[in-house]
C-alpha cells in the first residue's frame, strides 16, 4: 500500500510539472512611461509566468492589430483603445490610470530657467529643440501638441521640435543634453535623478491623460492572463501605481 501511495503521489506531482510547463505565459503590452510600475507589479504577481513588453501605444496597438499575442494591454490615451476596441479584439476595458504633463529640463540648468507661461518655452528654448513624442501617433506627443496649439505657441515652436519614439525616448534627449527642454509625463519626470520639472502644463490645454487598461479576447483562455488582469486593480498593485505618481482610477 505503501508503495501504490508513492506511486500515486509521484504521478500527482508529474501531471502538476506537465500542467505547468504547458501554461501560456502572460504578454503584458504597456506605454513606455508604465514601464518602472508595470514591471513592480509583475514582480509582486505570484504564480505565472508575465512579461512587459514597453513602447509608444500606438506602436503596440499596431502589433496587435497585426497578430501579435498580448495578454494585457496598458495604453496611454483612449484612442488606440478604441482602435482595438472596433476591431473586436478587447473583452474588457476599464479606464484605470491618470497622468500630467511638466515642461522639464536638465536638472543642472533648471535653476536658471523661469517658465511660467507657455509663451516662456520659446524664450528659455532659444534656438535649441524642444523634446516631445511623435506628435501624430505617440499619446504623449499628441497631448503636447494639444496643448501648445490651444495654448497659443504651436506655430512658433513646431520647428524647433524634436520628436521621439515614446515618452521615455523624449525624457533621454533631455537627460543627454541633447534637448535642453522637453514636454513629458509628470510620473517620467520624477523617475529621473537627472531631470527637474520646472512647469506643469495647465490640464486644461489638454484632453484628459487616461490610460484605459485592457484584457485580450484571446487571453480568454489563458487564466493566468485573468488573475493577472484582476490583480492590476488589487490595492496591492494599486499602491505601486501610487507610489510612482500615477492617478489610479
Amino acid at each position: 500500500m505503501r508503495r501504490l501511495a508513492f506511486i500515486l503521489a509521484t504521478l500527482a506531482v508529474l501531471a502538476s510539472a506537465g500542467v505547468a510547463s504547458a501554461r501560456e505565459p502572460v504578454l503584458v503590452f504597456a506605454a513606455a512611461s508604465t514601464r518602472d510600475a508595470m514591471e513592480e507589479v509583475i514582480a509582486a504577481f505570484e504564480g505565472a509566468d508575465v512579461k512587459g513588453v514597453y513602447a509608444a501605444s500606438s506602436a503596440l496597438a499596431r502589433q496587435i492589430l497585426d497578430g501579435a499575442p498580448a495578454s494585457v494591454f496598458l495604453s496611454a490615451n483612449t484612442a488606440w483603445a478604441d482602435e482595438l476596441d472596433k476591431a473586436g479584439l478587447l473583452a474588457e476595458r476599464r479606464d484605470f490610470l491618470r497622468n500630467r504633463l511638466v515642461v522639464v529640463a536638465p536638472r543642472t540648468a533648471a535653476a536658471g530657467l523661469s517658465i511660467t507661461k507657455a509663451t516662456d518655452i520659446s524664450k528659455a528654448l532659444g534656438e535649441e529643440r524642444l523634446a516631445m513624442g511623435g506628435i501624430r501617433a505617440v499619446p504623449v506627443g499628441v497631448y503636447a501638441r494639444q496643448a501648445l496649439v490651444n495654448l497659443g505657441v504651436w506655430d512658433d515652436l513646431r520647428d524647433r521640435v524634436a520628436q521621439a519614439s515614446n515618452a521615455r525616448a523624449a525624457l533621454l534627449l533631455v537627460e543627454r543634453g541633447e534637448a535642453p527642454l522637453g514636454i513629458v509625463y509628470a510620473t517620467d519626470a520624477r523617475a529621473s535623478a537627472d531631470i527637474r520639472a520646472i512647469w506643469e502644463i495647465p490640464a486644461k490645454a489638454h484632453d484628459p491623460i487616461v490610460y484605459p487598461l485592457a484584457l485580450l479576447e484571446t487571453a480568454l483562455t489563458n487564466p493566468d492572463a485573468i488573475a493577472f488582469s484582476r490583480f492590476l486593480a488589487s490595492p496591492k498593485a494599486r499602491a505601486i501605481f501610487l507610489r510612482h505618481w500615477f492617478e489610479v482610477d
